[in-house]
């Protein structure tokens, strides 16, 4: 189920790009994800927990990413419902558990491969989260505003996607020139 996001849902919307210094015609944004190991993953930002990738029942890949956004652990469940190589949309009905306990969130994470020339191209991470039903009586119960929590998930998205970004788009060039990982 796809929440759509809209100003009396939102969370958060955040975007951060980077260079790959690598051919376009040689990145494969799907590969590199649906093929990423935990420790790459956890390379690439330090509220990185863990990684891993599995399938839905009727079989459309998935890639599970535990991490800290801000203060709470975030379980990102992401079903792929676009696979490129220049092109992912991953959509998440993710655990969110904190201070006050556990509830659910809609994170759609886009990424994106735009070539510059021919030697680099930019990289685009773009996350969307919006509040779920059981996200809204959570915060309810807590004394908790959907503007409070917004500007606090804003913030720490915001944050934790400047991290992240230039760390994936080096493990993605580094995929792409060597079709490893590792250095």
């Amino acid at each position: 189920m796809e929440i759509r996001q809209t100003p009396a849902n939102a969370l958060s919307h955040v975007v951060a790009k980077a260079i790959i210094n690598a051919p376009f015609e040689k990145v494969d944004i799907a590969d590199w994800l649906l093929n990423l190991p935990d420790a790459e993953y956890q390379k690439c930002s330090v509220n990185h927990i863990a990684a891993g990738i599995t399938s839905t029942y009727d079989g459309q890949p998935m890639s599970i990413n535990v991490e800290m956004i801000g203060d709470a652990l975030v379980v990102q469940h992401y079903v792929a419902t676009q696979l490129r190589p220049d092109y992912c949309r991953m959509l998440s009905q993710s655990d969110v558990i904190g201070k006050n306990g556990r509830t659910k969130v809609q994170v759609l994470w886009e990424l994106k491969a735009t070539r510059i020339d021919d030697d680099t191209c930019e990289y685009t991470n773009e996350i969307h989260a919006t509040a779920t039903p059981e996200f809204l009586e959570f915060i309810a119960a807590n004394g908790i505003t959907l503007g409070q929590a917004a500007a606090a998930r804003q913030l720490a998205s915001g944050l934790h996607n400047e991290e992240e970004t230039p760390l994936f788009a080096k493990s993605i060039e580094r995929k792409a020139l060597t079709g490893s990982y590792v250095i």
